[in-house]
């Protein structure tokens, strides 16, 4: 009963979070479930976790890292974290009202304060698992494009291409891109790829493929690596016609229905 009470305040002051309690929150859940932990979300090391984590919730990677070491001494897991000092008050404050969450509550609050769409995200997350049986791919893949989202929020006015620009996103449009960039007189499409290795295969969908046909010098595939380790980006202004070899996959898919009458 107290954690499903700690759950429900939880999920009630959900807006009322910081950034820096997110992190803290973050950096509990990785020192109390350690690999268990990683492994619900989709990750197999923790610098992969930090970053993707990070970048999605416009912090940084290292600072959750800090604050798991903040917890590390009170759970059992090879690591001695910062235990030659008193617990920082503010993070005390999260540890004695969170730590009781069990794995599951506690990863279901991870997601409610990470996904960017939270009612719409978990619904598509309980249709991809009915079809790939992987509870954490899905994470894993969300907070991936989500953190190379936010990294290329980060990173645009310093790009020379782009100097000038003023910024709209439409990921939620569907229109062949992620980011319009414009001015007065022109604009730019911006397709934004995570990866969490250096190389790896970067897909575009069949409207993906036909707007870069037709917006070629305005439109750029941007694309952020390496997120297991320290991330970087590549910016290919139009794809299509650069060194990138697309190749056609083509994927015959049996559709179920089902019909009733009225």
């Amino acid at each position: 009963m107290r954690i499903f009470l700690i759950l429900l305040t939880a999920l009630l002051i959900m807006t009322n979070f910081t950034n820096r309690e997110k992190s803290i929150l973050v950096g509990l859940y990785f020192s109390k479930f350690d690999l268990e932990g990683l492994s619900q979300l989709g990750f197999g090391r923790f610098t992969e976790a930090f970053n993707v984590i990070g970048f999605a919730l416009g912090v940084k990677p290292r600072s959750i890292k800090n604050y798991r070491d903040e917890f590390d001494h009170l759970f059992p897991n090879n690591r001695l974290g910062w235990h030659k000092r008193p617990m920082r008050a503010y993070c005390e404050i999260i540890y004695k009202n969170f730590a009781e969450l069990s794995l599951s509550s506690f990863t279901q609050l991870i997601k409610k304060i990470t996904y960017k769409e939270y009612d719409i995200d978990v619904l598509m997350e309980k249709v991809d698992v009915s079809y790939e049986d992987e509870s954490g791919a899905f994470a894993k893949r969300l907070m991936t494009g989500q953190a190379a989202e936010q990294y290329f929020l980060d990173e645009f006015k310093s790009i020379l291409d782009f100097n000038g620009f003023e910024i709209k996103n439409t990921t939620k449009l569907g229109c062949g891109f992620d980011f319009k960039l414009f001015t007065n007189d022109i604009f730019y499409a911006v397709e934004v790829k995570g990866l969490n290795d250096t190389h790896g295969n970067v897909t575009l969908t069949e409207k993906e493929h036909t707007v870069a046909s037709i917006l070629k010098e305005r439109y750029f595939l941007f694309v952020v690596r390496n997120f297991k380790e320290d991330p970087i980006h590549d910016i290919y202004k139009n794809p299509l016609n650069s060194h990138l070899n697309f190749n056609l996959i083509e994927q015959k898919i049996t559709q179920l229905n089902w019909t009733t009458k009225v």
